[in-house]
C-alpha cells in the first residue's frame, strides 16, 4: 500500500473550490493510480477527518504553446471529497474561508 503522503498530491485552491467549502467539500490533486478507498483512508490519516463521501475524476492536459512548438500539460486526477457533519476541518483551509 502506498504512503499517504503519495496519495493526496497538493490541495487544489480556486474560487470555486473556496465556494464548495461552505459545504464541507474539499478539493485535491490525487495519484492518477489512487481509487476512493485510498483516497478516504489518506485523508483520514493526514488530516485526522472522518469523510463522508469521495468523488473523483481524470482532468485532460491541456495544450500547451511556445511559439510554433506544441505540447500539452499531464493529465491528473481531481478528488472532492465531502466530510461528515460531526467531522473537524482541514486546518490548511481554515484561513482561507
Amino acid at each position: 500500500m502506498k504512503a499517504a503522503q503519495d496519495i493526496i498530491i497538493k490541495p487544489i485552491v480556486t474560487e470555486r473550490s473556496m465556494d464548495a467549502l461552505q459545504e464541507r467539500k474539499y478539493t485535491f490533486k490525487v495519484a492518477k493510480d489512487a481509487n476512493k478507498i485510498e483516497i478516504k483512508a489518506a485523508l483520514k490519516e493526514l488530516f485526522d477527518v472522518d469523510v463522508q463521501d469521495v468523488r473523483t475524476m481524470n482532468v485532460k492536459g491541456h495544450e500547451k504553446r511556445m511559439g510554433r512548438y506544441v505540447g500539452y500539460r499531464s493529465d491528473w486526477k481531481k478528488a472532492i471529497v465531502t466530510l461528515t457533519e460531526g467531522s473537524k476541518t482541514i486546518e490548511f483551509f481554515d484561513g482561507m474561508m
